[in-house]
């Protein structure tokens, strides 16, 4: 990339990054979907999850302190951010406590970082790497357009399954319902700071890079789900292999 891209030209260019790399076309998301899945695959899931999403205020108070004082409109939103995930109405790690006991597990096992399998290991890994090392807009590239703004799409498919399909209650499946429009209105905003603070091709070339390489994390993390939990092989009530991850 040797010349800068106009907005319209660079939203395409990242709306292309993702392409193909959707968390919401994974083995995991399409079995879900479907009504493919159990219970004891949604603990699994609730189990992983939180190990991803529960720490992503920490990973945005990183992008935070690496944000320079004068954006003050960006930093004001990671706070927003950083404020809907931990103190408004009910934390959102709470919510997804909530479903993950209706689906048979403990908030002890939620909360156990055993319970995670290695590839969501590596995805948080990953995360707070990105959010602690990378220019702040190649941060919000990578973490609220490459992850957080997947989420209305994917849980637009998932959330009408829980209810029609699986038997959740509309306060079982409140995480789901909550995320469809924050993380909707988070995603906008994302990609309004890194469409117009990615102002050289340097800049605007590492948040495609960095945007392609958080879809391709999503993706790996939702399939690994369906891999080691759901696909045939997979014995739940062997103790041994229900806790692959732990250690």
């Amino acid at each position: 990339m040797t010349a800068v891209l106009d907005k319209d030209s660079f939203k395409a260019a990242i709306k292309d990054a993702m392409k193909g790399r959707e968390a919401k076309d994974a083995s995991f998301s399409l079995a879900w979907s479907n009504g493919e899945l159990s219970r004891e695959h949604f603990a699994r899931w609730a189990e992983n999850h939180y190990h991803y999403v529960g720490p992503f205020a920490d990973y945005l108070g990183y992008i935070y302190a690496n944000t320079p004082d004068h954006e003050t409109e960006s930093k004001d939103f990671l706070l927003q951010n950083m404020y809907e995930e931990e103190l408004a109405d009910i934390r959102h790690t709470n919510l997804l406590i909530r479903f993950a006991e209706a689906c048979g597990t403990t908030q002890e096992r939620v909360e156990d970082p055993r319970n995670m399998n290695p590839v969501t290991r590596g995805l948080q890994g990953w995360c707070y790497a990105t959010a602690m090392r990378q220019h702040w807009v190649v941060a919000t590239a990578a973490l609220i357009v490459g992850l957080e703004s997947q989420v209305p799409d994917i849980y637009r498919r998932q959330y009408p399954p829980l209810i029609e399909k699986y038997g959740f209650s509309e306060d079982d499946a409140e995480f789901f319902e909550l995320h469809i429009s924050s993380d909707e209105v988070h995603g906008a905003r994302g990609y309004e700071i890194v469409l117009n603070r990615a102002d050289t091709p340097q800049l605007q070339h590492a948040c495609l890079e960095a945007v392609r390489d958080a879809a391709d994390m999503r993706f790996s993390y939702t399939k690994a789900l369906y891999d080691y939990y759901v696909k045939p092989g997979y014995e739940a009530a062997d103790p041994k292999v229900a806790a692959i991850g732990s250690v």
